[in-house]
């Protein structure tokens, strides 16, 4: 989802009219372009697990892939483990030792495709975007990429399931895929050419990567994850807040006509997944987005808002996308009776954590922690969040919004529990049961 970085946002991740959405908005000429320097680049660096593809298409030992509808040509990316041990940050802060396995998944491995809620660097890589201080304060210390002061939910997954934060399959130094990829960009949508990193292009680079690691291994050579290993991988998808932003500005009745065709996608996309042998799947829908203090800082004369502040056309919208979505995957439960569909209700969720924010020890439910203005919200959309902005809160205050869009470390911490806690799932499972 698109960054707050430049005066936009979106659904707990970035809204379609922001500065970086505008960048991801970039023509499929310009993508094909930028995605061949990133290759060349990444070529020059070397690949340990992802050597030059061979002529030959994969043996139907090896396993079958199906692309996705859209075909878009993916481009060659720096992954594998070099040949000193990686560090990687996971678990309060300690620090694990990722070790390589030759032609071997080592563990749990998961695939994550979404936007700016789950990113943990894939914008700043592929964009070259320096993302400054203070991003990442609250738990890394230093930028990471995650438009965020800390984790993603997605990082507290990972925890969860004891095993490193994914790394970006666009960064080029210092990724190790041994436990999965993450394919989210921020500001992507669900819906086709909407934005570059599109969920069906998300999903070609996937084929592309497991592609690869089968030739690989049928060579005789390292990859990173064995084909046992992408058959009883978890699959994560956290996206379509962009989709919803960018069509907020309808009349009501025409912005619920619209969201029948992005769920459509995201069905599109687990029959891609499941086709190539995927079969468990985790399926965020939507947050809170009427209590974003973006949205409520930019709120229309017309536009009414709930008994804790939230605008209610907004929230009335992300209900509908989530109980669409949920059908979608009762449906696809049937459609798919060998696999594991689960979809959680992040409205929910979200929404407790600001309507009893007393509870989680928030004072200040709706207000940017950093950000422009001053009360009620601390949002400005024509200014950034910048370390020397003297409205930025003190370190150790809990507040839900980061930047106006996106959550702070200790409100994705929150809600992550409880989403890995099954309690807001479809069906009623733990986020560990889903992947034995």
């Amino acid at each position: 989802m698109a960054s707050a970085m430049n005066g936009g946002g979106g659904g707990n991740g970035g809204a379609g009219a922001g500065g970086m959405l505008k960048k991801m908005g970039l023509l499929r000429l310009q993508y094909y372009l930028v995605m061949g320097a990133v290759a060349a680049a990444v070529v020059l660096a070397t690949l340990r697990y992802m050597p030059v593809p061979s002529t030959t298409p994969p043996v139907a030992a090896a396993g079958e892939t199906v692309r996705s509808a859209a075909a878009a040509a993916a481009p060659v990316v720096e992954g594998g483990v070099e040949e000193k041990k990686k560090r990687h940050v996971w678990n309060d802060g300690k620090e694990e030792e990722a070790k390589g396995k030759k032609g071997k998944s080592a563990g749990i491995v998961v695939f994550n495709f979404g936007d700016s809620n789950s990113d943990t660097g894939g914008v700043a890589a592929v964009m070259g975007i320096h993302i400054s201080p203070p991003e990442g304060r609250a738990f890394f210390h230093h930028p990471t990429g995650r438009l965020s002061d800390g984790r993603v939910i997605l990082d507290f997954i990972c925890e969860s399931l004891n095993t490193h934060h994914l790394s970006p399959f666009m960064r080029p130094m210092g990724s190790d895929y041994s436990n999965g990829v993450n394919f989210a960009i921020a500001g992507s949508t669900a819906t086709p050419g909407e934005t570059t990193f599109s969920l069906d292009v998300q999903l070609d680079q996937f084929v592309f990567f497991k592609e690869r690691c089968l030739e690989n291994i049928e060579r005789g050579e390292d990859a990173p994850i064995d084909s046992k290993g992408f058959d009883n991988a978890l699959y994560t998808m956290d996206l379509g807040h962009n989709d919803i932003m960018g069509i907020l500005h309808l009349p009501y009745h025409e912005t619920l006509a619209k969201l029948p065709p992005i769920v459509a996608e995201i069905k599109k996309a687990v029959e891609t997944l499941h086709k190539n042998g995927a079969k468990k799947f985790w399926i965020h829908g939507t947050g809170a987005l009427g209590c974003l203090p973006q949205k409520l800082a930019m709120r229309k004369d017309d536009e009414d808002l709930d008994e804790h502040g939230c605008i209610i056309r907004i929230n009335n919208v992300a209900k509908r996308f989530n109980k669409l979505l949920s059908e979608t995957c009762d449906d696809l439960r049937l459609q798919f009776t060998d696999s594991t569909i689960v979809f959680v209700d992040m409205f929910a969720i979200k929404y407790d954590l600001v309507a009893n924010h007393t509870k989680y020890g928030i004072e200040k439910p709706l207000m940017t922690c950093c950000g422009h203005g001053g009360p009620p919200y601390n949002y400005d959309p024509k200014k950034s969040c910048t370390a020397n902005d003297k409205d930025l809160c003190k370190l150790g205050e809990k507040f839900i919004s980061w930047d106006g869009v996106h959550f702070t470390d200790a409100a994705n911490e929150i809600v992550a529990s409880k989403v890995i806690s099954g309690e807001f799932s479809i069906p009623r499972i733990k986020l560990t049961a889903s992947i034995e």
